[in-house]
């Protein structure tokens, strides 16, 4: 099977996609999600990112915010049109910025702010996905393509807190699915899709020279889908976010992929021998 593993879109698809799947005779393109461009990223940065109950509505007004979110909400459907007319299955997994909710890795509870205003907690992104023939969602759930599974979950953004209640309950739901597909597994049938790297790898550091001081150098993968890994070891997991950590890490059997970002023009295509359920190869490249 050949893999044509990509993500982080931010709005752009690239028009060069179609030849490229011919012309490595592309089984399935796996996605990682990021969609959407992010309008909102650098007043994020700058009045909410690492601060406790702020929201950004509260520093751009409500209309302001519904604004720009519905035009990069926009965009991302484009991209996910476009990915809905090629000529092979696409799997995805969901982005951090595709609206998810962070329900899945750390418990949220309502505050005197109105931090869970129901508009923006309204899943407006994954319905759309839902409605497409071509472009399959995973999101603690599986599809089976050929004699693979592909086990996928969404993307938060952060390590995750390992003592909540929504971690435990998340952790639950891979673990399920990885003993309903134990014999795959052992045969190097299962492929793990997620957004976000490993935690505490070389494909989850953050070294980017415009990132934010507070992040920067710090590793910013998932705990939940490191100890998944760990645990099960599965042949093959794809990931992305941290666009600058492109690359390969092993992780005891389980072969670990940052894909890059589209947006900036880098995807991977990897090759797995189906018969003897080995990674043959694993190229990157990237568009001019």
């Amino acid at each position: 099977m050949k893999i044509l593993a990509l993500g982080d879109f931010h709005g752009k698809f690239p028009n060069e996609l179609k030849s490229i799947i011919k012309k490595n005779n592309i089984d399935v393109v796996v996605s990682v999600g990021d969609y959407p461009t992010f309008s909102l990223g650098k007043l994020f940065f700058k009045y909410v990112y690492g601060k406790k109950n702020a929201y950004l509505w509260d520093f751009v007004g409500k209309e302001r915010y519904k604004q720009l979110v519905l035009k990069d909400i926009k965009r991302g459907e484009n991209v996910l049109k476009q990915l809905n007319e090629l000529p092979v299955p696409v799997i995805s997994a969901l982005g951090n910025h595709d609206y998810p909710h962070a329900d899945d890795v750390m418990d949220l509870k309502k505050s005197k702010k109105d931090w869970n205003w129901d508009w923006n907690r309204t899943w407006h992104f994954s319905k759309f996905i839902d409605n497409l023939e071509n472009v399959h969602k995973i999101d603690y759930s599986s599809f089976k393509l050929g004699d693979y599974i592909f086990v996928g979950a969404r993307g938060h953004s952060f390590p995750g807190r390992v003592k909540s209640k929504a971690y435990a309950r998340s952790r639950r739901k891979l673990e399920e699915l990885f003993r309903n597909f134990s014999k795959e597994n052992k045969q190097g049938k299962v492929i793990l899709v997620t957004h976000v790297p490993l935690y505490k790898t070389k494909l989850d550091l953050i070294t980017a020279k415009d990132a934010h001081e507070k992040a920067r150098g710090k590793h910013y993968g998932s705990k939940l889908f490191r100890r998944i890994v760990e645990k099960y070891q599965p042949i093959l997991h794809l990931c992305g976010h941290i666009e600058e950590s492109k690359g390969v890490q092993k992780i005891r059997k389980t072969t670990s992929v940052n894909s890059g970002s589209v947006h900036h023009g880098e995807f991977a295509v990897i090759d797995i021998d189906g018969p003897k359920s080995k990674i043959k190869s694993i190229k990157f490249h990237k568009i001019r």
